[in-house]
């Protein structure tokens, strides 16, 4: 008590003197981060070449993004940036910041095995690394969020206690607010764990460092799902039994995403605002991605460095299973009906698959050696 008064004295005379001490200690900072590493398994468990942007943009439209719009056709949606080809969608990482008081900092994100395709705020270079320059925390600030008409999934990541974030564009822009910085990209690593799927069961290797997986099923809304605790570099994991509850599932992500790090708001908000794709109709598996890899993968730096920095980045794997084949087998046999309202009804059906589609319809036309369907199965893509 005696130092602390000693101390706020001497603080209340270089006051009176124009003068300030300098907290060379911790800055109170704390930055959170959430996204997603999405891949597809191939027949032989490793991670498929894909166009992950080949397919409507699920963005607002008041976001940045790598190249202006073409004039191509077909699924990639007059979209440049579609025809850039990796094995990882990296999706929605968002960084969060918190401290006590208004603060200056630096944030820049390297992604030396990828490419930046998406952002917000407006950043000072972007590439294979985004960096923001310098960003204004304001935690008693208010502000009017850029919003548009009908819902949005960017918009859940909001829900949280986190600061906000003020970024003026050197480029002329306005300046810029927003609850998060945001980022998306495509990268061109193999994640470290790979899935073969045998029959009924799934085969796993690279699981060293991996506290459990998740896998799970949906098929025509009756789910299933398996949570594994993992000790060995590898197993083998039964295909989920269907009829458990999406509800028991969302909290047992989101007590594992709570215990990695992040605060419960965060977490919600991250399975709100992966919802509609984490559980659509398919089988996938999720895990946490090492925090070493996060690092390596997309080192980070923040200056003033943080107090504390909490990093979860979820590992998302799509499985192509033998019905998804069938199915797109069938719809591919379609398309050189003579009837123009099969042909339609079967490019819908296709596109439906959304941009998972063209990586399967690859794999069957390689597995059946089939060339009859691949220029009218590239009319759908553009």
């Amino acid at each position: 008590l005696r130092t602390t008064l000693l101390v706020m004295a001497l603080a209340s005379g270089l006051a009176a003197l124009g003068l300030t001490i300098q907290n060379t200690g911790e800055t109170g900072l704390i930055v959170h981060e959430w996204g997603t590493f999405t891949s597809i398994a191939g027949k032989d468990g490793l991670a498929l070449d894909w166009r992950p942007l080949a397919a409507t943009n699920d963005l607002p439209g008041f976001i940045h993004h790598m190249a202006a719009p073409s004039t191509a056709s077909g699924l990639r949606h007059n979209c440049q940036k579609c025809d850039l080809t990796g094995k990882i969608r990296m999706e929605t990482p968002v960084l969060y910041f918190y401290t006590d008081r208004d603060t200056d900092v630096t944030v820049r994100v390297d992604f030396p095995k990828g490419t930046i395709t998406e952002w917000y705020p407006s950043v000072r270079t972007v590439g294979s690394s985004i960096d923001w320059g310098r960003v204004a925390v304001l935690p008693h600030a208010t502000a009017n969020l850029p919003v548009e008409t009908g819902p949005n999934r960017y918009y859940a990541a909001r829900e949280t206690d986190a600061a906000l974030v003020r970024v003026c564009n050197t480029n002329g822009r306005p300046t810029e607010f927003e609850k998060f910085l945001f980022y998306r990209g495509v990268g061109g690593f193999d994640p470290p764990v790979s899935v073969k799927l045998d029959g009924n069961r799934l085969q796993f290797a690279g699981l060293g460092g991996i506290a459990q997986v998740v896998v799970f099923e949906n098929h025509d809304g009756n789910v299933g799902f398996r949570v594994v605790v993992t000790e060995a570099d590898s197993a083998t994991i039964e295909r989920p039994v269907l009829g458990d509850s999406l509800p028991a599932l969302l909290a047992v992500l989101q007590q594992t995403l709570v215990s990695q790090g992040l605060y419960e708001k965060e977490a919600k908000a991250m399975l709100e605002t992966w919802r509609d794709s984490w559980f659509e109709d398919g089988l996938r598996v999720f895990y946490i991605l090492p925090r070493r890899m996060t690092d390596s993968v997309l080192p980070i730096t923040i200056g003033p460095q943080p107090t504390q920095l909490v990093r979860v980045l979820v590992s998302r794997i799509e499985i192509i299973t033998p019905e998804m084949e069938n199915a797109i087998r069938a719809e591919l046999n379609q398309l050189d009906d003579p009837s123009p309202e099969v042909r339609a009804a079967a490019q819908t059906a296709l596109r439906q698959h959304g941009r998972f589609a063209e990586p399967v319809v690859e794999r069957v036309l390689r597995g059946d050696n089939d060339t009859t369907h691949a220029d009218l199965a590239e009319t759908i893509w553009g």
